[in-house]
């Protein structure tokens, strides 16, 4: 079987998803404030990284616990990412969700409980934004990817894939990060592929471990959450790595990719 060449995904003039570059996605799980998310902006920016997660929307299990800021957590996280000369990945809930959405956002996210959002799915695919698509947390990689027929059969080529763990037997976390998963897609498909360690352990302490076996399994880039305080996090604060680790945790990421002769962006 011959290997296939890994799209280019254009998110920017400067930045591009796939290819030799390996792309650091931080932020927080869930926009909570301007304060909270201009520290982060900033520290991304000194560490310099170029893609600013967060959610303003969020999907969470219990409808007791924050469910995000909505409109305001948009405009915020445009915000604080325009003045630190940074793009967007945000996530969208619904086919109504999205014209907002995409007011804001440089990337599309479909997460994981919506990977079968077939409507939704329909939706982005007729756009010519950027999406990632995040693997179901009980889904096979062949409907994983079957979910982003339904895109690219609407038009939109522009597919980054993302494993964020799955439920196993594990008791080692929330999530298994399926790292046999992120080599077999390397070597069997087309798309990039990212990997978000902190949903795929869903504890601090494993994020830097996970994002290093990712790495080495051939990902195309990180998705990690970081909060100024962790503790307080309105959302996943389990998983969130504190700020201060930033430039540390990035350093140590850019020392693996150099032995992998590739580059951090």
């Amino acid at each position: 079987m011959v290997k296939p060449h890994t799209k280019n995904i254009p998110i920017s003039p400067e930045i591009r998803i796939g290819g030799k570059d390996i792309i650091f996605i931080a932020g927080p799980c869930a926009i909570e404030s301007y304060r909270q998310a201009r520290d982060i902006a900033m520290a991304m920016r000194k560490a310099g990284l170029h893609i600013m997660r967060g959610g303003a929307f969020k999907p969470r299990t219990s409808p007791h616990t924050f469910q995000g800021l909505g409109k305001e957590g948009l405009e915020i996280l445009r915000q604080v990412a325009d003045e630190f000369g940074l793009l967007v990945i945000t996530e969208a809930l619904s086919v109504e969700h999205l014209p907002l959405v995409m007011e804001y956002a440089d990337i599309i996210q479909i997460g994981s409980r919506n990977m079968q959002h077939f409507p939704l799915l329909w939706a982005v695919g007729e756009t010519e934004k950027p999406v990632m698509l995040k693997r179901g947390f009980m889904s096979t990689v062949e409907e994983w990817l079957l979910a982003a027929k339904h895109i690219t059969t609407r038009g939109n080529p522009n597919i980054i894939l993302c494993e964020r763990g799955i439920r196993t037997a594990s008791d080692a976390g929330s999530n298994t990060l399926d790292v046999n998963a992120i080599a077999l897609l390397k070597e069997t498909c087309p798309y990039p592929v990212i990997a978000d360690p902190s949903h795929g352990t869903g504890r601090s302490d494993l994020v830097l471990p996970a994002a290093k076996a990712a790495l080495a399994a051939g990902a195309d880039g990180l998705m990690v959450e970081f909060h100024p305080h962790p503790p307080q996090a309105l959302s996943d604060k389990e998983q969130a790595v504190a700020l201060e680790v930033l430039p540390q945790f990035v350093e140590e990421m850019r020392a693996l990719a150099g032995v992998l002769g590739r580059e951090i962006v």
